[in-house]
């Protein structure tokens, strides 16, 4: 509906009511009439000004690899759409419900970093540096809305696709925020680029940004890798042309990596549900129904390891059903040799960290 001009005419009074709204907010904070925190370790906040869909969970997933061998390392989150309140840290073991489906990712990969999940990101640190005071560097998980911490490094991402200078204010666009608001990143992402891109475009970009002074621009895309069985990590399918595959996804924006699998494999069909959603028992069950009604015995579903976090609890009955899910993971890479300027561009803003 978003994307039908009728309907953003319609919505857009709303997105000027929303507008003052965040106008009024961003002024008593730029007035300290609104407390902002800052800390004596460096936050780096990663996130977006659109709603979903900018790839934020592997460039979170990006800095924590490139970081945590040099730095004690936590993460704190909000948990979107846990059903749990307030403060707790995360297991592995949690289930997506309970800690959200992205702090269970990052809990489950890197089981020697600190996470976290809270609503208030200026309560959420202090409680996790009481009980880890070894943690040296923070990581924000989508919290470039929330003003409530200053950080040390702000890094926004931005998608392709439709970046924010191109986009308008919700209801009538997915801007949570103004596209001036992008003023206060340092550093600015675009994310899932094509795997072919060309100076000519790059440029295009630029124009359409006008970065400040003081941001600089990389340009990310995603690399996959062999899809893994969901029941056993060690088991692994290659992809080719005569692979049949279902794409099961409750992700915010399936174009990047449908396009992917259609270049990879044959899909045969899509199962869509919308972003965070956790799965009924009802749903297993179509799910089960539509490959059950497939004619081909080698067809294999495909899903994403954020999906996965909330088909865990349903193992029991998949496995019972013999339903062969595979998880396709996905990293960051960086066009025009941007990889090593962007890890020592992060590398060298915390050597300058001053508390």
């Amino acid at each position: 509906m978003q994307d039908s001009i009728i309907a953003k005419i319609l919505l857009f009074p709303f997105s000027l009511i929303y507008m003052l709204i965040l106008g009024i907010r961003n002024l008593f904070y730029d007035a300290k009439l609104l407390k902002s925190t800052q800390f004596a370790l460096p936050v780096i906040n990663i996130g977006n000004l659109a709603v979903g869909g900018a790839g934020k969970t592997p460039h979170v997933e990006y800095l924590i690899r490139l970081l945590n061998p040099f730095l004690e390392l936590g993460v704190l989150s909000r948990g979107y759409k846990r059903k749990s309140k307030g403060f707790r840290f995360v297991k592995a073991t949690d289930s997506a419900e309970l800690s959200g489906d992205e702090p269970k990712q990052y809990a489950m990969k890197f089981r020697d970093v600190v996470v976290a999940v809270s609503e208030s990101r200026n309560t959420g640190i202090p409680e996790m540096l009481k009980y880890n005071p070894q943690i040296q560097t923070i990581i924000l998980d989508d919290a470039y809305q929330h003003r409530s911490v200053i950080p040390y490094l702000n890094i926004l991402l931005t998608a392709y696709a439709k970046v924010y200078t191109e986009d308008l204010l919700l209801p009538a666009g997915r801007l949570r925020e103004y596209a001036s608001a992008s003023e206060r990143a340092s550093r600015i992402i675009v994310t899932k680029c094509p795997m072919e891109m060309d100076e000519v475009d790059r440029q295009r970009l630029l124009n359409l940004l006008e970065p400040q002074a003081h941001q600089k621009v990389y340009f990310s895309y995603y690399k996959y890798y062999t899809p893994y069985y969901m029941y056993n990590g060690n088991a692994r399918i290659e992809l080719s042309n005569d692979r049949e595959v279902i794409l099961l996804s409750a992700i915010a924006n399936t174009q990047y990596l449908e396009d992917y699998l259609v270049s990879k494999c044959t899909v045969v069909d899509t199962i869509k549900f919308e972003d965070h959603h956790y799965f009924t028992e009802r749903d297993i069950e179509l799910l089960i129904k539509i490959f059950q009604q497939e004619e081909n015995r080698e067809l294999i579903i495909i899903t994403t390891e954020k999906d996965a976090t909330r088909l865990h609890i349903h193992n029991k009955v998949l496995i019972q059903k013999r339903i062969p899910i595979f998880i396709l993971p996905v990293e960051v890479g960086f066009h025009f040799d941007q990889k090593e300027e962007f890890d020592a561009d992060i590398k060298d803003f915390l050597l300058d960290f001053k508390s």
